[in-house]
């Protein structure tokens, strides 16, 4: 008989064989004892998870002779030929070399036939998102009311690439990526049936380059062991995967710690020279830093680990990082390994960034504070003596209970005042606008406010929407904001203002200026112009030659008086009339004067 590859060979063939997945079995099962099975699922997931696998081990489920039960028997007729892919009644159908509308017509038309001599015709389509548009249209009857005989299983990699509507039709399951010890486990498995020992690193190795996928991994245990002798070893994986030792790693911590530029170049150097990809070397050193970060939190973690065993110099480099620097490690590692993947010059980039490590000083233990004092910078120096001068002036305030001034250079380092809604209005233009404001200039940029909003993007015009023109003159107008974050938004976006005004000048031929200022902010503002402006009461009496009283002074004696558009409500500075007002809203309250 021919050689048969490890993935092959081990091919899970009930639920209980399966590697990780507990929510997808555990559903399927359920449904299976309940007899609650629909007619159509979506299995999508990373490759090698397992998708093609459970559906064959579903369709056995389902027309096994012992069923319903929750495992097929694997020992009957009707498991036995669907495991050797010979059963009449479980058609596989590839749909990245079938994708023309003429295959999925020929599924169609026998789909209506009845089973030939099981409960189900089960349908499992690999690859589903390779079909072209037509073949989705002809199935997307079918598959929503199919045959009561009839189950469709479909499969993929990219469920984005599925229309909405087959989707919509299907039962969704996603298959996650394996852990690194499911992976692990079951490559012992492997090794204990073909009676082949191991060094369990090794497989640890094997693991995190499959990155998750259990066919990639068994793939490559399949080389390895090809490669060994009578023992699958450490050294020989890392030279069948292209990864790299702890020893390399351990050796390249050690340099960045006393900050040896030119022995990390060289060992960097040689691995390029060994044919190491830069790129997989930066996501190496990552996981190796990600490492250490878990042996300093606790030692209970060793079992996460991916690179490094829990050996004692391991455990002693790790504690003599500080945390955040090995959080700048992998940030700068990080930041490089978006980079490398648009260019080229990959080994360029890595030399870059080992550079940029030794450089960095986001944090060292206090072992090191003493080695390195003498290599802080100027600006680093100057900054702890200035903290030394605070706490001894915070430490004289306490004795003495008087305040300290700060020196000269505190002040100017002092930072300003914030406001408090974050924003800050450009009072003293709004000031000069209300002096100009007019009645026929506000109710100019109301008659087209609604229209303009009209015209913008729906993000931009939800920002306005709660805005009101409340002032205006004839080159600009106030905008009051009920919430302070609109009216900073706004006010930050200069491209928003630009075109906003410049639909109210298609509308009005007239390019104003658009000023901004909270409900709170201009509630007070409008409260001060009035009072200063004498616009409060704007019903002062005169007296005729008669003794009369007249409620309207003659025209002649009557200024043109700036205008605010919601000014006369406070006319009668009363609290519970603002009150009312906040309630009911001003165009509900009446004001009555006996």
């Amino acid at each position: 008989m021919t050689y048969q590859a490890f993935y092959r060979v081990y091919r899970p063939q009930s639920f209980r064989e399966m590697s990780g997945q507990a929510h997808v079995k555990r559903t399927l099962q359920n449904a299976l004892l309940a007899n609650k099975t629909t007619h159509a699922y979506l299995f999508s997931g990373p490759r090698g998870t397992g998708k093609t696998s459970t559906a064959k081990i579903f369709a056995k489920a389902l027309n096994c002779e012992h069923a319903p039960s929750k495992e097929p028997c694997n020992e009957c007729a009707t498991c036995i030929s669907i495991t050797d892919g010979s059963h009449p009644d479980v058609i596989e159908f590839d749909a990245a070399s079938n994708s023309r509308v003429e295959e999925i017509r020929d599924i169609i038309e026998k789909v209506r036939f009845a089973p030939a001599s099981s409960r189900y015709k089960v349908y499992i389509i690999d690859e589903v998102h390779m079909l072209s548009t037509s073949a989705f249209n002809a199935l997307l009857k079918t598959l929503e009311e199919p045959p009561p005989h009839a189950v469709f299983i479909l499969a993929t990699t990219e469920p984005h690439k599925l229309p909405a509507t087959i989707i919509s039709r299907c039962q969704r399951f996603d298959f996650k990526r394996l852990s690194t010890n499911d992976i692990i486990e079951r490559m012992k498995v492997v090794l204990e049936d073909i009676d082949l020992p191991y060094e369990e690193q090794g497989l640890k190795v094997i693991a995190q380059s499959a990155a998750g996928g259990m066919r990639d991994a068994l793939s490559l245990l399949d080389q390895v062991v090809s490669f060994s002798g009578e023992k699958l070893k450490l050294e020989d994986t890392l030279l069948v995967t292209g990864s790299i030792s702890q020893d390399i790693f351990y050796e390249l911590a050690e340099a960045l710690k006393v900050k040896d530029v030119a022995q990390m170049l060289a060992l960097l150097e040689q691995l390029i020279a060994d044919g190491k990809d830069p790129l997989r070397l930066s996501e190496d050193l990552i996981t190796f830093f990600r490492d250490l970060l878990l042996l300093q939190t606790s030692d209970d973690l060793a079992e996460l680990l991916e690179l490094v065993s829990p050996e004692e110099r391991v455990f002693t480099l790790a504690h003599e990082f500080a945390p955040d620097l090995l959080y700048g490690y992998i940030d700068i590692l990080a930041k490089t390994q978006q980079e490398m993947r648009f260019s080229h010059h990959t080994k360029i980039y890595l030399e870059t960034a080992l550079l940029k490590m030794v450089q960095f000083s986001g944090g060292v233990t206090h072992q090191s504070v003493a080695t390195n004092e003498t290599m802080q910078s100027p600006e680093l120096t100057q900054k702890i003596i200035d903290l030394e001068q605070i706490v001894q002036q915070l430490s004289l305030q306490l004795q003495t209970g008087t305040p300290v001034q700060a020196s000269a250079a505190q002040k100017e380092q002092r930072p300003r005042a914030k406001n408090p809604n974050g924003y800050k209005a450009p009072t003293g233009r709004i000031q000069e606008v209300l002096k100009d404001a007019t009645k026929q200039d506000v109710q100019r940029i109301k008659s087209i406010w609604a229209q303009a909003l009209s015209q913008m993007q729906k993000s931009q015009s939800a920002l306005l929407a709660e805005a009101e023109p409340v002032a205006a003159s004839s080159s600009a107008f106030v905008l009051k904001f009920k919430y302070d974050i609109h009216c900073q938004m706004v006010a930050d976006n200069q491209s928003l203002k630009a075109h906003f005004t410049q639909l109210i000048a298609g509308q009005t031929g007239t390019m104003y200026e658009m000023l901004c200022i909270p409900e709170e902010s201009w509630l007070k503002m409008r409260e001060e112009f009035i009072r200063d402006h004498g616009l409060q009461q704007k019903k002062s009496q005169t007296v005729s030659e008669h003794g009369e009283e007249l409620l309207e002074p003659p025209p002649a004696e009557m200024p043109e008086e700036p205008f605010i558009d919601d000014a006369q409500p406070l006319a009668s500075q009363d609290p519970l009339v603002t009150e009312a007002e906040k309630l009911f809203g001003k165009d509900f309250v009446e004001i009555i004067e006996d």
